[in-house]
């Protein structure tokens, strides 16, 4: 990195706020910034997506989902992720410095409260203080370490109280004080106050009625906690929302003009046309519906943070010069991936069947839809290359089957067949005299994809609805590789395609187009099975002697930005598949790789190993390889708890967690898997918990230190976790809450004191009535373990904070606890 003695940002924007006419100061309020020539100014865009890599901008090495990286309990090793995405992003600014941006929209810090969230793959954990831990240390890596210029400049999203897709733009999240201050607001706090985070999102949805664009906690609080100016963008479309779908205002010029007021800077609208943002700033202006002093406030910012950037620097100045464009995937970000996805990866339940022994004679199946595949998701990054679980295993040991599990079919009409190309590029489904089979892959909810197995694409609808095997898988914005099988008439099968919500139907030339549309206009198709997918894998698995079975979801499909999941049901198909191949060999291993939780309480009960992992990017395979023959240790602990059903769960849109007992701090039943839970191949014994004061005031932290022993025959890594809970109190408290936690690894016999963290001043509550946090004189549970509910060791803090009973109220026991 370059030495440099550049003006400070401050002399920077200063300097060119006296320069800039306010036409110009204007133009500055979009997402895409044009350029201010006479000034030396270049062109500027907001938001490059850099959630578990650098997305839509061609290759580039793809991690972890980041609630897989979040399972990794490593703020390390998640600061070092998101240091090499940050280099990339810059590799390729560098590259094409007017298409990338570098202000990068990531991390995202909204709480995981709903396991039916379709975005849950964006998140971190369920918990707000975890969220908050690991989205900073993304952050940083983001940011860099720089004295005085960014690397990147990283925007957390979404704010504020945003976990539903359904009716995402209209609906309210309605908080009360308490879940706003105590599980809201911690989560994008800690990144913004920690000056990682210098940006933030606001959010598609209303709060407590308002839109969220337009909300007074942007300057109440997102601004108070940051160290210095804040940039807060505009999601895209939103602020035409306000008097659009949400009617909140009666039209665009005075919404627009509310959210530069409410403190929106750059508005992300009609995607690189900014003329019409211009337009109705420009008119809001005239109208007196801002003052030019809005219009300044906003540029400031802007400018603060590109002046941060190094974009208003010479050339010649930028300290990030040496990061060339041979630093995308490069060897060390390919080993960072390999080891980011093995720490990531949960063993969620082992009766002694792994690790496998990595014998040559071992015979392995590796079954199911994702047994050799790796999927993108929707902010993922073009993959460089793709190792999956079948090629991982395959590496590895001598004898490895795979089989999809998909069942094989030809459709009819008739006695006339569907085929279509087997060309590498596909082409347009007819009827005629040959059949072409096709693989049929369930992604629950009676959702199916068609593969050919021609040229093994998949058939997709284009938009005049003709339908050709020329697409690589389900994907895009909108996604029409999609469909369902509908009963016909006399035996028929009717084909759906959702995205167009239109019937096929075969036209006069004798091509299949999904243009009919009702049911009575549709084709009907006869279906002849070629192969039972269940049954063939099942005899793979019968002649194996291990069988590993890979089942989950397809990240476009039934859970994904705008689509909420309906229930943690496995897709009917693949649970099917995995009754078939146990039944067949009980030596059964279930990975399960999936962007949210599944109720999996057949697999529990039953099998004797399971894994999960978030769909893990290029490296996945060889980590799950490592994972599975013992060369690595399943390191990662779950975020989120795992339930046995969806009715275990409120409202989607209940926000309040404590009124609904929602996540694992309120929570009172048992769930299938709890949070922080995940085994190890070896074993721990804790002993001699100790504290570095029984009892304490407000302010003061207590070391909690622990003793740690590997007693097993293998080296192994742990999470110790460390939680509270208020025995009395004024209020309804958490059950249980996570205060702080050490990944270790321990040879085996070797022994570690663990020492951790207990801050008093976050032992509190949010008091409404006096608007504040408030410590009450009361004694708190300190539990050290390996989960929520797998508690090792117990002791007593007592904590004074003056607050005996806050607003004259009487202490009443803790949530959960009998006086």
């Amino acid at each position: 990195m370059t030495d440099r003695t550049a003006p400070s940002p401050e002399v920077l924007v200063d300097d060119l706020m006296d320069r800039l006419t306010l036409p110009e100061k204007i133009g500055l309020l979009h997402q895409w910034q044009a350029p201010v020539p006479r000034l030396g100014l270049p062109p500027f865009r907001t938001g490059t997506e850099a959630l578990h890599g650098v997305a839509w901008l061609g290759l580039a090495t793809v991690f972890p989902q980041a609630i897989g990286l979040a399972s990794s309990w490593n703020p390390e090793l998640v600061r070092a992720v998101g240091a090499a995405v940050g280099d990339e992003v810059r590799a390729k600014h560098h590259a094409d410095p007017d298409r990338v941006g570098l202000n990068v929209w990531a991390p995202v810090v909204n709480p995981l409260r709903d396991p039916r969230w379709g975005r849950n793959e964006e998140g971190w954990s369920e918990d707000p203080w975890l969220t908050g831990r690991l989205a900073t240390a993304y952050a940083e890596g983001l940011r860099g370490d720089h004295p005085d210029r960014l690397r990147t400049a990283p925007t957390v999203k979404h704010f504020l109280g945003y976990n539903n897709e359904t009716d995402r733009a209209t609906t309210s999240s309605d908080l009360s004080p308490r879940v706003l201050h105590e599980y809201e607001l911690p989560a994008f706090r800690a990144p913004v106050a920690a000056g990682a985070a210098v940006a933030v999102m606001a959010s598609y949805n209303l709060v407590n009625g308002v839109p969220a664009h337009l909300s007074p906690l942007i300057a109440q609080e997102l601004r108070r906690w940051a160290p210095g100016e804040l940039l807060v963008v505009g999601d895209a479309g939103a602020v035409t929302n306000i008097a659009g779908v949400q009617a909140h205002l009666p039209d665009h010029v005075s919404g627009f003009a509310a959210a530069l007021r409410a403190g929106i800077d750059s508005f992300t609208e009609d995607d690189t046309d900014s003329a019409p943002t211009v337009r109705r700033l420009t008119e809001a202006l005239d109208r007196g519906l801002v003052t030019v002093s809005d219009v300044d406030r906003a540029v400031r910012r802007i400018l603060t943070v590109r002046a941060r950037l190094g974009d208003l620097d010479p050339p010649h100045e930028d300290p990030w010069a040496e990061v060339t464009p041979d630093v995308v995937d490069r060897p060390a970000h390919r080993d960072l991936a390999r080891e980011a996805t093995r720490q990531s990866i949960v063993l969620l339940r082992n009766d002694g069947l792994l690790p496998l022994t990595p014998d040559p004679r071992l015979r392995v199946a590796v079954l199911g839809p994702l047994a050799d595949t790796v999927h993108e998701d929707w902010y993922s990054g073009t993959l460089p290359y793709a190792v999956t679980a079948y090629e991982g295993l395959a590496r590895r040991l001598s004898t490895v089957t795979t089989h999809p599990g998909a069942d094989r079919i030809v459709l009819r009409v008739g006695d006339r067949y569907v085929s279509c190309p087997d060309t590498p590029d596909g082409g347009p489904l007819t009827v005629g005299a040959d059949a072409t089979a096709f693989d049929v892959f369930d992604w629950g909810r009676d959702v199916v994809a068609l593969r050919a197995v021609a040229n093994d694409r998949h058939v997709g609808a284009d938009e005049t609805g003709g339908l050709a095997n020329d697409r690589p898988g389900p994907g895009g914005w909108v996604v029409r590789e999609t469909f369902r099988f509908h009963p016909g008439p006399d035996g028929a099968v009717l084909l759906h395609h959702l995205a167009s919500d239109r019937y096929v139907a075969v036209d006069a030339d004798g091509r299949l187009r999904a243009d009919a549309p009702t049911a009575q206009a549709a084709t009907g198709f006869t279906v002849d099975l070629v192969a039972d997918g269940a049954a063939e894998a099942a005899a793979l698995a019968a002649a194996a002697d291990v069988a590993v079975v890979t089942l989950g979801n397809h990240p476009m499909v039934n859970g994904r930005e705008t689509e909420d999941r309906v229930d943690l049901a496995l897709p009917a198909g693949q649970e099917a598949l995995l009754r078939a191949v146990h039944a067949a060999n009980p030596r059964t291993v279930l990975v399960v790789t999936s962007s949210y939780p599944y109720a999996i309480g057949w697999a529990e009960q039953r099998l004797p190993a399971v894994l999960w992992s978030a769909h893990g990017g290029q490296e996945h395979g060889a980590a799950l390889s490592d994972v599975l023959l013992g060369d690595a240790e399943p390191g990662g602990r779950l975020t989120q708890t795992w339930y046995t059903d969806a009715a275990e769960l409120p409202d989607l849109l209940d926000y309040d967690v404590i009124g609904s007992d929602a996540t694992y701090l309120y929570y009172r039943g048992d769930p299938l898997y709890p949070f922080g839970h995940g085994l190890s191949y070896t074993r721990f014994d804790y002993a001699d918990l100790r504290m570095s004061a029984v009892a304490v005031t407000t302010g003061e932290e207590v070391e909690v230190s622990v003793e740690v022993t590997n007693t097993g025959t293998r080296p192994g890594e742990e999470v110790v976790q460390l939680y509270t809970r208020q025995r009395r109190s004024a209020v309804k408290q958490p059950l249980r809450q996570l205060r702080d936690f050490a990944r270790i690894t321990l040879a085996p016999g070797q022994r570690r004191m663990v020492r951790l963290r207990l801050r008093t001043a976050e032992l509190g509550w949010w008091d409404e009535t006096r608007g504040r946090h408030v410590v009450e004189d009361a004694a708190h549970t300190v539990l050290v373990g390996r989960s929520a509910r797998d508690i090792r060791l117990v002791g007593t803090l007592t904590a004074h904070g003056g607050s005996a009973a806050p607003g004259g109220r009487t202490a009443v026991p803790a949530a959960g606890e009998r006086r």
